[in-house]
């Protein structure tokens, strides 16, 4: 297994190229998978992105319509293919999502939200632990990580890796799969 540590403090800003928010790479698995955290400032469009499935959770902020999905509360996600028109609406001011995109063909992807403090297997062939709301003390196998709101470790071929998670923060477990089979 590989481990990266990503400090949210790192991570560069690139305006969106229609004006509406910007965005933070954190990880990728070109072509196969995009990681970010999107800063939605205004109500507009998304980029339309063929054969790509979106998976996008709300971080702070009161919450975005997507289209036919409502996400007003912490964590709360939306899932939409890429094709799909969508006009972002602002329930209350801009917001914060973790946005996950994956090439339909080439990956898949999956999220879990960790609020209470404990010990979980994970595995896959891309796991993102990614501190939504912290300060947290994360534990992989044997070493530890203080982690704070925005950093993420990134466990390649994590193949049945012990996770343990103490403080009174969020974890995001995104798991990603780069065999897609029919």
């Amino acid at each position: 297994m590989k481990l990266s540590l990503i400090r949210g403090d790192t991570l560069v800003a690139s305006p969106w190229k229609n004006g509406g928010g910007i965005t933070r790479e954190v990880a990728t698995h070109a072509p196969a998978w995009r990681a970010s955290i999107a800063d939605i400032d205004r109500p507009g469009p998304f980029s339309r992105f063929d054969g790509i499935d979106r998976l996008l959770v709300l971080l702070d902020g009161a919450g975005v319509v997507l289209g036919e999905h409502v996400v007003e509360g912490a964590f709360e996600f939306a899932r939409f293919a890429g094709e799909t028109l969508i006009d972002a609406q602002l329930i209350d001011g801009p917001v914060r999502v973790f946005n996950l995109m994956t090439q339909r063909d080439a990956a898949r992807a999956s999220v879990d939200v960790w609020q209470t403090p404990g010990t979980r297997v994970v595995s896959g062939a891309t796991v993102l632990l990614h501190c939504a709301r912290g300060p947290l003390d994360v534990r992989v196998g044997e070493t530890r990580f203080s982690l704070t709101k925005m950093d993420t470790l990134r466990l390649d071929a994590a193949d049945a890796i012990e996770v343990g998670m103490q403080g009174d923060g969020a974890l995001l477990c995104a798991t990603l799969e780069t065999e897609v089979r029919s």
